[in-house]
């Protein structure tokens, strides 16, 4: 069972048995989190701003959390832009915006993480053109008014 459980998440593009392996076990095979947030906040790629009065900081990541997570992404997330899939789209939209390259990557390890997650609760393979199907989806079918 938790063979099969980690034979699906190296179904993502860059994801290896090492870094499936340090995941699930620094994270318990995900048991301890009821959601993607707790998930990014327990690894440390939740989002703080310092702010003081009108002063308002830049926004970054906490870094408080699970280090050995975060070092396991690293590589993965330098590996997965490199194919054309919506981690290399994420890291794209990021970097034009804010012109870092560590910033981008990052995002891309979040997103990694919380994709790792999912397939793990749901027990399904990654699958590539999953995004690309729900936009075309929304687009031949847009919502009525009756829908919200």
């Amino acid at each position: 069972m938790l063979h099969e459980k980690m034979k699906r998440l190296t179904t993502i593009y860059g994801i290896g048995i090492l870094t499936v392996a340090v995941v699930v076990a620094e994270t318990n095979g995900f048991e301890l989190f009821s959601s993607q947030k707790q998930l990014t906040s327990y690894a440390g790629y939740d989002i703080v701003e310092h702010q003081s009065g009108k002063y308002v900081g830049q926004t970054r990541i906490s870094k408080k959390g699970n280090t050995h997570i975060r070092r396991a992404l690293h590589f993965p997330a330098l590996k997965t832009v490199k194919q054309e899939n919506i981690f290399q789209e994420l890291y794209s939209r990021v970097f034009e915006r804010t012109k870092k390259k560590m910033k981008a990557y990052t995002a891309v390890q979040r997103k990694l993480l919380v994709v790792m997650y999912t397939l793990w609760k749901k027990e399904e393979n990654f699958d590539l053109n999953y995004a690309k199907q729900k936009v075309v989806e929304e687009q031949e079918c847009p919502p009525t008014l009756g829908s919200y």
